[in-house]
């Protein structure tokens, strides 16, 4: 993501709008997961290993950002502080040889890759007359080149085990022109084709891959820089935490290939209107809902 600082601390605190853990919902899995210092990273990851998974929590940030919260030490921290296991691991995902060692580190350390979310992003919204390609260079390699470097070295230890989910953090497909931010949506419409292709390639290794998106925006600094909407129509991590929760929780032969939105899956598992409410930084819901995704979006 963008380094810049949030314009302001959101006003609820994240803990308030996590779904209740379901113990052992996870465990004996390990989870690889990109961009995990902070935001929706850092979400999943501490739903992961409240229900039994250990994590490698990968990312650039080592040391405190002076205006970005969030380093891979203290996620950590804060996972081992509530019982659960993990490990940092600093990873820039553009280069290929740490996106190796880091699933390496993964195999040394708990002997087993079951989960790979790729959730590190980098975005700059414009047209391509006022993107450089230097810029557009850099949303590649973090989001499309990682998502594939990372899934290269994963596969071949999910095929070996017979089980695995890999999940992007990328939209469904569409055909849209995407007038104003084409050079971001390239970037991340690919990673959801790659998912799409490696459902296919393994579908008989019980090896599952799928996308994730969320309906709305979600309160991280990306958003936040990219002044995308206001306060009043976020939605905090923990809306993506869940999600992630239900999807992994899933068969890989029985749920792969798809597209999903955040909504979607939890309203699969039982989520109404009141529910979905909870997940507002406000505490409440919008007078009117900013889609990112679908008719109406503002993400296309």
């Amino acid at each position: 993501m963008t380094d810049a600082a949030p314009d302001h601390t959101p006003a609820t605190a994240t803990p308030d709008h996590m779904g209740t853990p379901t113990p052992g919902r996870h465990e004996g899995r390990v989870a690889i997961i990109t961009g995990a210092s902070r935001g929706i990273g850092r979400a999943v990851a501490r739903r992961l290993a409240a229900e039994g998974c250990a994590i490698v929590v990968a990312a650039k940030s080592v040391d405190p950002h002076p205006t970005l919260p969030g380093t891979i030490t203290d996620c950590v921290a804060a996972i081992e502080a509530d019982g659960g296991r993990a490990t940092p691991f600093q990873v820039d995902v553009r280069d290929e040889a740490q996106v190796e060692a880091m699933v390496q580190h993964a195999i040394d350390t708990y002997g087993r890759i079951d989960y790979l979310f790729n959730n590190a992003g980098a975005i700059v919204l414009g047209p391509v007359i006022a993107v450089p390609p230097r810029k557009y260079d850099l949303m590649f390699q973090v989001n499309n080149r990682a998502a594939h470097a990372t899934a290269h070295y994963a596969l071949p230890h999910m095929v070996a085990a017979k089980f695995g989910h890999i999940v992007n953090f990328s939209p469904p497909l569409h055909v849209d022109p995407s007038v104003g931010m084409a050079p971001y949506m390239t970037t991340k419409l690919g990673m959801t084709r790659l998912a799409m292709a490696i459902a296919e390639e393994h579908r008989g290794d019980h090896v599952a891959a799928n996308s994730i998106w969320p309906v709305t925006m979600i309160d991280t600094a990306a958003v936040r820089v990219n002044r995308m909407g206001d306060e009043s129509q976020y939605r905090t991590p923990e809306i993506i935490a869940d999600a992630m929760s239900e999807l992994l929780s899933r068969d890989p032969a029985d749920c792969s290939g798809n597209q999903f939105t955040d909504e979607e899956l939890l309203r699969s598992a039982g989520a109404t209107d009141a529910d979905l409410d909870r997940y507002w930084v406000t505490g409440q819901a919008p007078a009117f809902l900013m889609p990112i995704v679908g008719e109406g979006s503002i993400m296309r």
